[in-house]
């Protein structure tokens, strides 16, 4: 939509992505004792954050490389980068720095009593920083829909021209930032546990059938027709649905034992 235009030396992409990522901590930092999290357990989410955001991006576009990699037989890094990538870089990432430092920082495991309280918070922050990424996607020009006569269509440089295309990534971000406020309201008014299967869940079937519209180089997966992150997708909801059973019959009669004996 706007892949020249440039602010301080950097592309609308990325002050989305900086935008994206501010806007997460901000989010964080206004409910995090709303939630029930120490301030500790907040100093340490961010601090995780942080690693995250950083080596998620490397993450993303490793696992670009690789998508292209079972597509042509070369390895070439910097292609691009995918949310899957990131996400699964930086949860990964998230979670090691969080249980290292807490062993440290936090007394008396609280970290750990907070686990599932900081994590259901935790993915509402990383759905309004993707909202705010797809904006990016949409001023960049990437990540784009069909081409398209109709009213909606927005015109993007594609293939070395200016073409009407399906904006798609508008739609993703609107559905973003709605899961994000259902996330919060679900946490914040009826004190929901289960929003991390919740999110895995909705944006894994969101995100499997909107490939269908997508239009760009999707890559191969080497797994029948299904795209990258279709097959993604699918893992995703599996995960959801295994930590739901998880958390539902073991984790969480553990947690709830270690705040009473943190209360006693």
């Amino acid at each position: 939509m706007f892949p020249d235009a440039r602010f301080l030396g950097l592309d609308l992409y990325y002050w989305m992505f900086l935008v994206g990522v501010l806007a997460a901590m901000v989010t964080a930092r206004l409910f995090f004792s709303r939630v029930g999290l120490s301030g500790k357990v907040f100093n340490l989410m961010i601090v995780s954050a942080l690693f995250g955001v950083v080596l998620g991006y490397l993450s993303a576009a490793l696992l670009e490389s690789f998508w292209e990699f079972l597509e042509t037989g070369t390895f070439v890094w910097g292609t691009g980068a995918t949310f899957y990538g990131g996400l699964i870089g930086a949860v990964l990432v998230y979670l090691a720095v969080y249980f290292l430092l807490g062993k440290f920082y936090c007394k008396e495991r609280e970290h750990i009593i907070q686990l599932n309280k900081m994590l259901s918070l935790v993915f509402p922050c990383i759905v309004v920083a993707h909202a705010f990424g797809r904006l990016g996607c949409l001023f960049e020009g990437c990540c784009y829909g069909a081409k398209t006569d109709a009213w909606y269509g927005i015109e993007m440089f594609v293939e070395g021209e200016w073409q009407k295309r399906i904006p798609l990534q508008l739609y993703e971000a609107l559905f973003l930032f709605a899961l994000a406020a259902v996330l919060l309201i679900l946490l914040l008014r009826f004190k929901f546990e289960y929003n991390v299967s919740l999110y895995l869940i909705a944006y894994g079937v969101w995100r499997f059938f909107i490939e269908f519209a997508r239009n760009d180089d999707r890559g191969a997966s080497g797994i029948g027709s299904l795209s990258p992150s279709q097959f993604l997708s699918i893992v995703l909801v599996i995960v959801a649905v295994a930590y739901l059973l998880f958390y539902r019959f073991y984790l969480k009669q553990r947690l709830e034992r270690g705040e009473t004996h943190e209360s006693a």
